[in-house]
């Protein structure tokens, strides 16, 4: 377990009340424990992002979100993470990370975005009407098939210790295939965490960090539950809770 993605509460948390159950990704309840988590976390985004070249002020903000958790020693903390990756390409090395390992397969995706990138330089290029039009049904194939290893080589836990990919996670849900940046939101990230380093999740919660996206009036600060599109099928898989999701999420 990494020292360094693991937040401990400055706030006296002593006399809070704590969830004996994970609540529900999708419901807009926000227990007690978790509000405090966030604003601390949030507290710490307002500071580290003067580091980031950024304004989330000015520019469409992120969802970002903290999971509480119980650690071996029964103390409670909380880890963090961005839904997605951070504007203009910055790292923050306290955010939990994707679960997809960009290193693996020798670099497989990387490699396999230049290419495409190239076959786009080359379609700028060509002048034949066939050519371009071969090209881009090459561009096509490749991008389809780099998709279908990414989504492989996506692997969720579940509390039970099983691991599928998110192409067998969908496979079993009425959501078909998975759709682009699926596994990359917030709760995904963070559950995949914690139980691969023996964390007991105790709660959940995501926000909005910075301005809204056009259609889209979040709100800063604010709270939301998690999309349903891309995150249901994953977490009712790692968190085995069908039956309850199927019953509490319209929300």
């Amino acid at each position: 377990m990494n020292k360094q993605f693991i937040f401990d509460f400055k706030t006296d948390i002593s006399e809070v009340f704590i969830p004996s159950k994970l609540n529900n990704p999708f419901s807009e309840e926000i227990s007690a424990i978790a509000r405090i988590a966030a604003t601390e976390f949030q507290d710490f985004i307002a500071e580290e992002s003067k580091h980031w070249g950024y304004d989330f002020q000015t520019k469409k903000g992120k969802m970002f979100g903290v999971l509480v958790v119980q650690k071996d020693d029964l103390s409670y903390s909380f880890i963090g993470t961005v839904s997605g990756k951070l504007p203009e390409n910055a790292q923050c090395d306290q955010f939990i990370p994707s679960a997809f390992d960009v290193s693996v397969g020798d670099f497989f995706i990387n490699k396999g975005m230049t290419e495409l990138t190239e076959i786009g330089k080359e379609i700028k290029r060509a002048l034949n009407p066939a050519e371009i039009a071969t090209l881009k049904l090459e561009r096509n194939k490749k991008s389809v098939a780099l998709q279908k290893r990414l989504f492989e080589n996506y692997h969720f836990l579940n509390l039970s210790g099983h691991s599928q990919n998110l192409l067998e996670i969908f496979g079993t849900s009425s959501h078909g295939k998975p759709p682009a940046a699926a596994g990359e939101c917030v709760a995904p990230k963070v559950l995949q965490y914690a139980f691969q380093h023996r964390l007991k999740p105790i709660a959940l919660a995501e926000f909005w960090w910075g301005s809204p996206i056009k259609n889209d009036l979040k709100i800063h600060k604010a709270f939301y539950p998690a999309c349903k599109d891309r995150c249901r099928p994953i977490l009712e898989y790692m968190l085995e809770d069908q039956k309850l999701f199927e019953n509490r999420a319209q929300v």
